[in-house]
C-alpha cells in the first residue's frame, strides 16, 4: 500500500493498494534526476513495495551513465530494449537474476540442472524492508587472532572487508514535510467579530527506511575500482590499523560490529543522505581532506540480533561501549547522537574540532565553578 498524508496532516491518504511492483519511469530528455529517483525509491521501500526503474527516451540521450548509476550491485546485468521496427520510444531496463529455487529430492542425471531465470526489472530494494535480513545470517569472521607482520596489510583489509560485507546497508532518514493548510478563525476588529479563513504552514516529520546498498558500488564503478579497493583501500593506513584493533576488541566482547560505510569520495558523499558534510569536506575521504588513501572516518553498527529491533538495541549498546572505551580504542564518536555511527581517530582534527571543543568548554565551566566556590569560602573566612 502506498500512502501519503492528507493536506491537513490529520490522517494517511491511501493512493493505491495491493501493489506488488511500483514502476518508476524517468525520461533521459532532461527529466532524469538521481536525487529525485532516490527519494521515490525510499518512499516505495517504506511502503513495502518492490521497486523497478524504467529509463525512457533513450533515443534522445545515451543511457549508459544513467544505467550505471541505477545498477544496484556489480552482479546486476544491464539490458536495453530498442526495437528498430517499433515507433515507440526505446526503454532501458535493468535486469537481475531471480533467486535460485531449492528442490528437495534427487535430480535425474538425464536432465540438466535448472538455470536461474531472469527478471526483466531491477529491484533496488527488498519487497519488505522491515523484514530485510530478518534472520541473523552473519557467520563469524574467520581470520587469525593476530595478523602476522609480512601479511598485516592484506590481513587487516580482509578483516575490515568481511565486516563491511556482512552488514546490511539500511538507514532511517528524517523527512520534514511542510504542508499549507487553511483554517477558519475568529478575529475581533473595532468591537466586532467575524470569521475569516487564514492559511498556515504545518510541519510534519516522518522517518523513512532507506536501503543505500547501491551507493558504494556505483561510486566504486565510477572510480574504476573494485568495491573492496574503494571502500577499504581508500582509508588512511594509520586509521585503518586503529579501526582494525578497535573492531577486534568489540568483536572480542561480543558486540559483533559491522561497517556500513568507510571511504567516500566527493561523488559518493554527494549522494549520501542524512547528517553529512559538504561533498568535498567529508572526513570519509573528501578531496579537501586528501581524497583517496586519506579517509579518516567510518560508520559502525552492530549486526547482533535476529531482527532489526534486536540489532538496533545491540547497536545502541555498541555505541555506549565505544564511548566508555574510546581512550583504549583510539577512536571515538565525534558527533555523538547527531551522527551516532560515525567514528574517527581521537588524535584527528575532526574529533578535536567537535568533541575537543565540548571537552574544553566543560573543563572551563568546572574551573569557573571551582573559582566561585573558592571565592565564597574566602569571603566566609574574612
Amino acid at each position: 500500500m502506498l500512502a501519503r498524508r492528507d493536506p491537513d496532516g490529520s490522517r494517511a491518504q491511501v493512493l493505491v493498494a495491493n501493489v506488488d511492483t511500483a514502476l518508476v519511469v524517468m525520461g533521459l530528455d532532461g527529466d532524469y534526476n538521481l536525487r529525485r529517483l532516490e527519494r521515490y525509491l525510499e518512499l516505495i521501500a517504506a511502503a513495502g513495495v518492490r521497486a523497478a526503474v524504467i529509463l525512457s527516451k533513450a533515443d534522445l540521450h545515451p543511457p549508459g551513465t544513467a544505467l550505471a548509476e541505477v545498477a544496484a550491485v556489480d552482479s546486476m546485468s544491464i539490458k536495453e530494449t530498442a526495437d528498430p521496427e517499433s515507433p515507440e520510444t526505446p526503454v532501458a531496463l535493468a535486469s537481475v537474476p531471480a533467486p535460485e529455487v531449492l528442490i528437495d529430492g534427487p535430480l535425474s542425471d538425464s536432465h540438466p540442472p535448472p538455470q536461474p531465470a531472469m527478471q526483466s526489472l531491477a529491484s533496488l530494494f527488498t519487497s519488505d524492508p522491515l523484514k530485510q535480513n530478518a534472520l541473523l545470517a552473519v557467520p563469524p569472521v574467520e581470520t587469525p587472532s593476530k595478523c602476522p607482520a609480512p601479511e598485516a596489510k592484506v590481513c587487516i583489509e580482509d578483516y575490515l572487508w568481511a565486516l563491511y560485507e556482512r552488514t546490511p546497508k539500511i538507514d532511517t532518514n528524517k523527512v520534514v514535510e511542510r504542508v499549507k493548510i487553511k483554517a477558519r478563525v475568529i478575529v475581533k476588529q473595532k468591537k466586532k467579530t467575524r470569521t475569516v479563513t487564514k492559511a498556515f504552514i504545518k510541519t510534519n516529520i516522518k522517518y523513512v527506511l532507506g536501503d543505500f546498498t547501491w551507493k558504494d558500488p556505483i561510486a566504486a564503478k565510477k572510480a574504476g575500482m573494485s568495491l573492496k579497493d574503494y571502500v577499504i583501500g581508500g582509508m588512511d593506513p594509520g586509521f585503518k590499523l586503529k579501526l582494525y584493533r578497535a573492531v577486534r576488541a568489540m568483536d572480542g566482547v561480543g558486540h559483533m560490529p559491522g561497517i556500513t560505510s568507510a571511504f567516500r569520495d566527493d561523488y559518493r558523499q554527494s549522494i549520501a543522505s542524512g547528517h553529512k558534510a559538504a561533498s568535498d569536506s567529508s572526513y570519509h575521504g573528501g578531496s579537501r581532506r586528501g581524497g583517496y588513501g586519506h579517509g579518516l572516518a567510518a560508520d559502525l553498527v552492530s549486526v547482533k540480533g535476529e531482527n532489526r529491533s534486536q540489532r538496533y538495541a545491540a547497536t545502541q549498546e555498541l555505541w555506549k561501549w565505544i564511548d566508555a572505551h574510546e581512550k583504549e580504542l583510539g577512536i571515538g564518536r565525534p558527533y555523538l547522537d547527531r551522527d551516532p555511527p560515525h567514528v574517527a581517530p581521537l588524535d584527528g582534527a575532526e574529533y578535536a574540532a567537535k568533541r575537543g571543543r565540548v571537552i574544553a568548554q566543560n573543563a572551563e565551566m568546572q574551573t569557573k565553578k571551582h573559582d566561585r566556590v573558592t571565592g565564597r569560602k574566602h569571603r566566609g573566612h574574612a
